[in-house]
């Protein structure tokens, strides 16, 4: 195989499966090569990778080490998908009676949800989550993308548990409104104890879903490294849950303009941007 036929392979087989240890060795078997060109290889991936700003090519020494590729969109970029999903989701024709804003083409959308998962992977990544938790049904896309990136699984909390997933734990916690109690459980072989595990949710207003994943999750003493929200709305300023990182603000809703939204906090300190 040709030098340029063998670098176009590599990249293939590294950005498909990101996050995953992939060793020299088997690069040099899968392309016919030996192990010190497909070393080289690699470091050309690398720099090219990082010229580009496309994310990191990190090599792990050592046995059992080898070859990953982690996506991690600059700052930059970050603001300007933001910045772009900003004017995607303001648009008048989103506002749906009772003030709320429609989301599914954009949840459901795999490059949006691709994007959205790349950004939460970068945020929270060095905080090494063993396991990505999001509860059913429109978190799911952001939440498998994101734990796609990281190269770790997804789990998925229930409203009501199901008799194929075997025994779960279950929480009882009522809904935002105050005025109905719901349920949310996860089978108890979806996630060992004591992991550490990233809370992704797709829309965020007072915050009572994240903390009923939060209670969920002290059931399995497992330790949360974060919550990542696509959509956090700017009142009440006081949620239900600590600390949490949005992606868009929302300020308000208009029928007349359409949702007024803003970059959320993490955006905008990490790439100067004033919107």
């Amino acid at each position: 195989m040709k030098r340029a036929d063998r670098l176009a392979a590599i990249v293939h087989r590294l950005v498909n499966q990101p996050g995953q240890l992939v060793s020299l060795a088997q690069l040099g078997q899968a392309f016919d090569a030996a192990k010190s060109t497909a070393s080289e290889d690699v470091a050309r991936v690398r720099e090219a990778f990082r010229a580009a700003g496309l994310g990191r090519v990190e090599t792990i020494p050592g046995v059992g080490g080898g070859v990953r590729y982690l996506p991690e969109p600059a700052p930059e970029t970050i603001r300007a998908w933001a910045e772009e999903l900003q004017q995607v989701l303001g648009q008048p024709g989103r506002v749906l009676p009772g003030g709320l804003v429609y989301l599914m083409d954009v949840l459901f959308h795999p490059v949006w949800a691709q994007r959205v998962g790349e950004v939460f992977a970068t945020w929270f990544r060095e905080r090494d989550p063993e396991y990505v938790l999001t509860v059913e049904t429109r978190g799911v896309p952001l939440a498998l993308f994101t734990a796609r990136a990281l190269g770790r699984p997804m789990v998925l909390a229930r409203r009501n548990s199901r008799a194929t997933e075997g025994s779960a734990v279950s929480i009882h916690y009522a809904n935002e409104g105050g005025d109905r109690v719901q349920t949310m459980s996860l089978a108890r072989r979806a996630l060992p104890e004591g992991r550490r595990v990233l809370v992704v949710d797709d829309f965020m207003r007072g915050g009572g879903t994240a903390r009923a994943m939060i209670q969920l999750l002290a059931e399995f003493r497992a330790d949360i490294v974060g919550i990542a929200v696509l959509i956090a709305t700017a009142k009440p300023a006081k949620k239900e849950v600590g600390s949490f990182e949005p992606l868009l603000l929302l300020e308000e809703v208009s029928e007349e303009s359409g949702p007024v939204l803003r970059l959320g906090p993490r955006v905008r300190r990490t790439s100067g941007a004033s919107a």
